[in-house]
């Protein structure tokens, strides 16, 4: 039996506009049947390995309790916010990968608040939340921008696989499932360690290894060396970039050596790769 959020009755002498919410069973809460389910499913991570972050929008506090709780258990960072105030200072600060976001707020309603993080980046999925189920309010929620629609009461396991549904289809994850990675002719397998270039093998050490991965996991998108230093070497080496553009020379003999350059260089900025001409 799948643990869903539920609108209960409001108890005697509870505040007007005072909502609970509980969990079918206390039982499943402590038999731990939902660890048990999430469990069986693949972590998913940011492309640079970093965990997903979520920014959960809603103003019932129960609720993003529950709903927080859920997304811990898949490795995800979640920042909660209870109005859209903070829901846009939130999303400046972390810029998530994901956006779980309640239709009614106390100070606006969803709709008009995902305009307004439109407005600042226009690729993150969107996930609505709503008591609200008729077919009208679905079309409004979607034709805003939305990704995807839940009502009140849902499932947990339901919402935590909707959203991975959803970064699945974007470009920003990988999979524990999915080890390969591919970038024209140059396939990287992350589990065996294994990299080759038109079907013949290329041999790296491990920081070469790290650096052409990072280079991977972001293709046609020009990368700083600052960025470089700080994703495959975690520190700023001394403040020395020359060691980024040394390692860069090792993978060019190994990756583009007589063939069609990947790797190119973008004066005064880093480096970029992308399939061969």
């Amino acid at each position: 039996m799948n643990r869903r959020l539920s609108r209960d009755r409001r108890p005697e002498g509870a505040n007007n506009g005072e909502v609970a919410y509980s969990p079918i069973s206390d039982d499943e809460v402590t038999s731990g049947r939902r660890r048990a389910v999430l469990a069986k499913l693949p972590r998913m991570y940011r492309a640079d390995g970093s965990p997903i972050r979520v920014l959960l929008v809603d103003d019932e506090v129960v609720l993003t309790s529950l709903v927080s709780l859920a997304l811990a258990y898949e490795g995800w960072v979640v920042d909660i916010a209870h109005d859209g105030a903070t829901a846009l200072q939130l999303y400046r600060d972390t810029r998530p990968d994901v956006v779980v976001l309640d239709i009614m707020l106390p100070d606006t309603d969803g709709i008009r608040l995902l305009r307004q993080l439109r407005d600042i980046e226009q690729t993150f999925p969107t996930l609505f939340l709503t008591a609200r189920d008729s077919v009208d309010d679905r079309i409004i929620g979607l034709t805003a921008g939305g990704d995807d629609y839940m009502t009140k009461p849902f499932s947990l396991e339901e919402l935590v696989a909707r959203l991975r549904g959803l970064l699945r289809r974007s470009i920003l994850t990988s999979s524990d499932e999915d080890s390969r990675i591919v970038v024209g002719d140059l396939l990287l397998d992350e589990t065996s360690y294994e990299v080759n270039r038109g079907g013949e093998p290329v041999q790296l050490t491990m920081t070469e290894f790290e650096l052409l991965r990072f280079l991977m996991r972001n293709p046609r998108r020009v990368l700083s060396r600052s960025q470089i230093l700080d994703q495959v070497w975690n520190y700023d080496f001394a403040g020395k970039a020359s060691i980024v553009d040394l390692y860069v020379s090792y993978l060019r003999k190994k990756i583009d050596a007589g063939r069609s350059p990947m790797i190119q260089t973008v004066r005064g900025v880093g480096y970029m790769l992308r399939p061969a001409e």
